[in-house]
């Protein structure tokens, strides 16, 4: 009950006496106090948020703005971390990634920089620059197809954009590049593939696949250092990367460094099992390794004909792997000159050093194998190389061995004209001297032409001077030293050189008896006061 001049709560109308309040107009009553109390909290609840709302934006928009001052610094790694600080206040804004994603990029994070560009467009699909940016990353990683869709979206937005014009244009030229290359390793055409690639990654800095397919068309090219240098930078950044091992266990199988090779290759098959190249690789490198080995065990046992055969069914393996068949070219000449097959030998060393032009051994191979064949001004060219590139004194001897043969076969071979070897005995001169005087002596010859009788005298004469030489140790020994005989006289018929005649036997009607031999000028000139010379030489006269 309320006393005359009260108020009902919330009514604001005095009454007077003691009233019947109705219930039902008690409950509407206390229903609408209800509404405006709600009413009021929602708006008190709704100022609040909206307080703490532009106290959250207030404090992200001052770590962008952070983050845009170490940017204009290039200081961009603490322009990271404000942009993230503004992203952790404010996750749904997409400028914020945008800004972000455009650090990575100067920081050649351009993954880290692709995914937040991406974020940037799905908050904002009419966000160009976030399109723009996903473009150069998604080019950044050779990625030419997915780019030039985020190029054409830009275009879509601003068709005048000449950023985005040009950048799909730079994207056109990466696809072709890269089609060009492919088409160019299934020709085997590497050194293109290297130049297609070189062109592609001035564009796609950031991708691996073009890196690794450039580093392995150098190591088929013999460029190791390059291809070695290449893979290793790869691994740096990610030491589980299957192409990259596989690379750096190919340049070691090149430069025959088998063992180390397959370690790479295995380790290369457990990263990714399937890789097909690692696992062709790394058989070819081990069925390699047997052989050659195989093919070294057969020669230290002096079975050279295995031996050969084993080098040959090496060099079958692989034909890309420019160094170790260089050894097997060398290994099989060596095989094959103990098997006289030196030809062959001179074939296979121009093999081994066509595949590699700094192989010492295989130049001593081939000189070795002139020398033998008398091809002395080979031989000297091939010494002569050795010799610059390796100043030893066994090089110096070999080069100055080869040149005086060189010398010796530019004058007359006696040994050749009496039909000897260079090894022959006192015996085998004379024997072989009768033999060839009687040949050519003129007389045998009388019937025929005037040249021929012209040609037989002149080789007649050769016989008897090379007789003079060989017959005489002291003028034989200076001969085979390469020494000039012209200070000794030669033959010229005069001192004591050496003068033998050849039997023959006389017929009876001319009344000759058989040819006396004369050793020395001096017992010529003596046997002439008892004989009288002829167109033979000397005889008795009955």
């Amino acid at each position: 009950m309320f006393s005359a001049g009260q108020y009902a709560p919330c009514s604001g109308v005095p009454v007077s006496g003691e009233i019947q309040r109705s219930p039902l107009k008690y409950s509407n009553f206390t229903s609408s106090a209800k509404k405006k109390k709600k009413s009021l909290k929602s708006q008190i609840k709704a100022n609040d948020c909206y307080c703490i709302f532009t106290k959250t934006q207030r404090q992200a928009e001052g770590f962008k703005e952070q983050g845009n001052a170490y940017y204009s610094k290039k200081d961009y790694s603490e322009a990271f971390n404000y942009y993230t600080k503004a992203i952790d206040v404010c996750p749904k804004n997409a400028s914020y990634y945008g800004n972000r994603a455009a650090t990575l990029m100067m920081l050649c994070r351009f993954r880290e920089a692709l995914e937040d560009s991406q974020q940037a467009v799905r908050l904002d699909d009419c966000f160009m620059k976030g399109h723009l940016r996903e473009g150069k990353c998604h080019l950044s990683l050779g990625n030419g197809m997915a780019a030039s869709r985020c190029f054409l979206k830009v275009l879509e937005l601003d068709p005048s954009n000449r950023e985005a014009q040009q950048e799909k244009k730079n994207a056109a030229a990466l696809l072709e590049y890269e089609q060009m290359a492919d088409f160019a390793f299934e020709k085997q055409d590497f050194r293109k593939v290297v130049y297609c690639m070189d062109r592609a990654l001035a564009s796609a800095s950031a991708c691996h696949r073009f890196k690794i397919l450039k580093a392995e068309c150098l190591a088929l090219l013999g460029r190791y250092p390059e291809a070695q240098s290449v893979a290793s930078d790869i691994l740096r950044m990610d030491s589980t990367n299957a192409d990259a091992l596989y690379v750096r266990g190919l340049c070691l199988y090149y430069e025959d460094c088998i063992d180390k090779a397959v370690q790479f290759f295995v380790q290369a098959l457990r990263m990714a099992p399937d890789h097909e190249k690692a696992r062709l690789a790394c058989r070819n490198a081990k069925a390699l390794k047997a052989k050659k080995e195989e093919g070294n065990k057969a020669f230290k046992n002096n079975n050279f004909e295995a031996a050969y055969l084993l080098y040959t069914d090496a060099l079958m393996i692989d034909p890309n792997n420019i160094k170790t068949n260089a050894k097997l070219y060398c290994n099989r000449a060596t095989a094959g000159a103990k098997l006289k097959k030196v030809n062959k030998a001179i074939e296979d060393c121009s093999n081994a050093i066509k595949l590699d032009d700094t192989y010492i051994k295989a130049y001593l191979r081939r000189a070795q194998c002139y020398m033998d064949t008398e091809q002395y001004e080979e031989a000297v060219r091939d010494y002569e190389k050795v010799y610059q590139t390796e100043k030893t004194s066994d090089h110096k001897h070999l080069l100055k061995k080869a040149q005086l043969e060189l010398k010796k076969s530019k004058r007359k071979d006696y040994y050749k004209v009496l039909g000897v070897g260079k090894n022959a005995t006192e015996d085998e001169i004379k024997k072989a001297y009768r033999k060839r005087a009687l040949m050519h002596h003129p007389d045998r010859h009388s019937a025929a032409t005037p040249e021929v009788q012209k040609e037989e005298e002149k080789k007649f004469k050769e016989v008897g001077e090379a007789f003079t030489i060989l017959s005489d140790p002291k003028k034989k020994i200076r001969y085979d030293n390469g020494h000039d005989l012209e200070d000794d006289g030669g033959f010229d018929g005069g001192g004591d050189a050496f003068i033998y005649f050849f039997y023959q036997d006389c017929f009876a009607s001319r009344g000759r008896h058989r040819f006396q031999f004369v050793t020395t000028v001096t017992e010529m000139f003596y046997e002439a006061s008892f004989c009288k010379i002829g167109e033979c030489g000397f005889y008795w006269d009955k």
